[in-house]
């Protein structure tokens, strides 16, 4: 028993400056959250890529955090009046309740008739009877106004969510952005559904204690005040101990969250190669993180109840001592002993009430922070002034010596020059890390591009606004992201509007009907995040209707036939020769013989545009092209 007791004990006390730096420390014991090289814009939309972004501004400090949650609560100005004077009316009774306790007793000490007793006492019922009403009014509308407040905040942080670039997500683990929206957000409720009444009602307490207890006895309230300064270097010794302490343990829950939710996500992964118990010792690591910092905060934190108890039991006893000094000598009276006593408690108890919210207060100012870090987050650059909508799209694109670099890491893409006309098929062929997505991503404007010119019909596509000019693209991926939601909902993701009928031809164009429906509910059937219960190739041919449905002038086909069985890729293959027709299509493959039919093949090597031309025209060159398609060809013979 001794050894539980103090094994916590053994672990090192973090020193406090480690504390206050970001999260990379933690993340370099642990393994995770240090900052990662920016990830390309090949990166894969959605990924969980390990890492933080680098902060841009210090973390906002606690008057500037009360100050924006303060601009939430004012949105409900009435209610909050409202609350402001139910607690001064209470705060005001609870005052009043020990004066009248203590004429009463003067009153019978001084030999009161039995009817004045009696309206004491009614007049004390009422008095606390009003009190309780006050005190329930007040909680009830605090609780709405906390309520809206928080539901406010969330939804700008998941709004504002939706508003950031990619590569924002592409350096954040999902868990952790997950934490900020449920974990933080639910922190900041806590303390205000518990702690704002109390700290406004404790401050207007402090003040009519002090004013009642200087009418009272000057000489007792002086002595009262003698452990005033004590309490406050109390307190202000372990606050500066334990805010550093609740930051890091946010920090650490936010790390261990984006760990269980990756790991949950890569189960396949783990069980394949057999890796769970490093996973597990993974997950011990960073629970272990939380065991620490979390003991650390509760514990420090802890002595603060227990110093104001310990200085409050003094003061009453140097109250009561003096009090019956003075009695005796016939300065003051016992009914102002008994009052002076409650007062001295009451003097104390806002001071205590503040030591037991402390921990829920510094959660939920850690919390906020961190909810407000990634409001503060840059949006996606804003589309330019002169931007303007696209009507119509015919799908002729240029690229004029177009150049990309990822925050300076050198030339991703260097000198990018070609013309796709209105319904060709421009393939995009080269070695892994070429610069293929990296271009499609430049034509959507997930990124954009640095020096030269992207023009779809002639117009330079910066002059578009980025909603419009991606309302005319489509996108079919390698891995096809199903929500969670029957199949018509995942089709008709596509188009929004688009009716039942619409919906199920879109489907028999893709070769996706028949399978659709053998399955119980058919259309309507429920799938699970993610598509799970259906196979890979059937994810692809709904990624498919989903696309014909939104009839787009532009299409984006990555690797969409890549991990499909041969018997289901001829499906898919002929489903995107219905989707493609008419349209200008992008196709990136990895398989050479599914782009034999394109109208022109790009062939990228090291960011750099090699060679262009059609099947025929890059074999005949005898250049990378046909090395890459003999190569393979030769592989494909000795795998058979």
């Amino acid at each position: 028993m001794f050894k539980t007791f103090v094994e916590p004990f053994k672990h090192p006390y973090p020193k406090l400056e480690q504390l206050d730096s970001s999260a990379g420390a933690a993340g370099m014991k642990t393994g995770t959250a240090v900052p990662a090289p920016a990830a390309g814009p090949g990166a894969r939309v959605g990924s969980s890529a390990r890492g933080g972004l680098k902060p841009k501004a210090k973390p906002k400090n606690w008057s500037a955090t009360l100050g924006r949650i303060w601009l939430y609560l004012a949105k409900r100005k009435l209610k909050l009046i409202l609350v402001l004077l139910m607690v001064v009316f209470s705060s005001a009774l609870s005052l009043l309740g020990p004066y009248l306790i203590g004429t009463a007793v003067d009153h019978y000490l001084e030999g009161g008739n039995d009817g004045q007793w009696v309206k004491f006492l009614a007049g004390l019922a009422f008095v606390y009877l009003l009190f309780s009403l006050t005190s329930w009014l007040q909680n009830i509308w605090m609780i709405e106004i906390a309520q809206e407040t928080v539901y406010r905040m969330r939804y700008d942080l998941f709004s504002h969510l939706h508003r950031l670039p990619i590569p924002f997500f592409g350096k954040r683990q999902q868990g952790e952005i997950m934490s900020r929206l449920t974990n933080d957000v639910d922190n900041v409720s806590s303390t205000l559904n518990s702690s704002a009444i109390q700290l406004f009602s404790s401050v207007l307490i402090l003040i009519g204690t002090l004013s009642v207890m200087l009418f009272l006895s000057p000489l007792l309230t002086l002595l009262t005040f003698i452990v005033v300064p004590l309490m406050m270097l109390g307190m202000r010794w372990i606050t500066r101990r334990t805010g550093p302490l609740y930051k890091q343990r946010q920090r650490n829950l936010g790390e261990l969250n984006g760990f269980i939710e990756e790991t949950l996500s890569g189960q396949r992964i783990i069980k394949a190669f057999s890796q769970e118990e490093k996973v597990i010792r993974g997950f011990r690591q960073r629970n272990e993180e939380i065991r620490y910092s979390g003991f650390w905060a509760q514990t420090i934190s802890g002595f603060i109840p227990k110093l104001m108890n310990g200085l409050n039991n003094l003061s009453f006893a140097i109250v009561a001592g003096m009090g019956g000094i003075l009695a005796i000598r016939g300065s003051i009276t016992v009914g102002v002993i008994l009052v002076f006593v409650e007062y001295a408690r009451q003097f104390t108890r806002p001071l205590n009430d503040l030591a037991n919210q402390w921990n829920t207060l510094l959660s939920a100012v850690a919390g906020a922070e961190r909810v407000f870090e990634v409001i503060d987050e840059e949006v996606e650059t804003k589309d330019e002034l002169e931007a303007a909508p696209v009507s119509r799209v015919k799908g002729a694109v240029s690229f004029s010596h177009v150049g990309f670099s990822y925050e300076g890491n050198g030339d991703t893409l260097s000198s990018i020059t070609f013309e796709a006309k209105p319904g060709e098929m421009i393939a995009l062929v080269g070695p892994t890390g070429a610069g293929k997505t990296t271009l499609i991503q430049l034509l959507s404007r997930f990124y954009d591009a640095t020096s030269g010119t992207i023009t779809l019909d002639g117009r330079d596509i910066r002059s578009m606004k980025r909603e419009s000019l991606r309302s005319h693209m489509a996108f079919v991926l390698q891995d096809s992201f199903l929500f969670q939601g029957t199949i018509r909902e995942n089709i008709r993701f596509g188009r929004l509007d688009a009716t039942d009928e619409e919906v199920e031809e879109a489907a028999k164009l893709a070769n996706a009907h028949g399978f659709i429906s053998r399955l119980p509910g058919g259309y309507d059937k429920v799938l699970d995040v993610g598509g799970s219960g259906i196979s890979q190739g059937q994810k692809q041919l709904l990624a498919i209707a989903r696309a014909i449905l939104s009839n787009p002038a532009l299409l984006v086909l990555d690797e969409a036939t890549s991990s499909i069985d041969t018997v289901t890729e001829l499906k898919i293959q002929e489903g995107l020769q219905r989707l493609m027709q008419g349209r200008t299509s992008f196709v990136i493959a990895h398989r050479l013989n599914t782009i034999r039919q394109a109208d022109k093949i790009l062939v990228l090597k090291e960011g750099r545009l090699i060679e262009q031309g059609s099947h025929e025209e890059l074999l005949a060159q005898g250049g990378f092209y046909s090395s890459l398609y003999y190569g393979r060809l030769e592989e494909q013979q000795q795998e058979v």
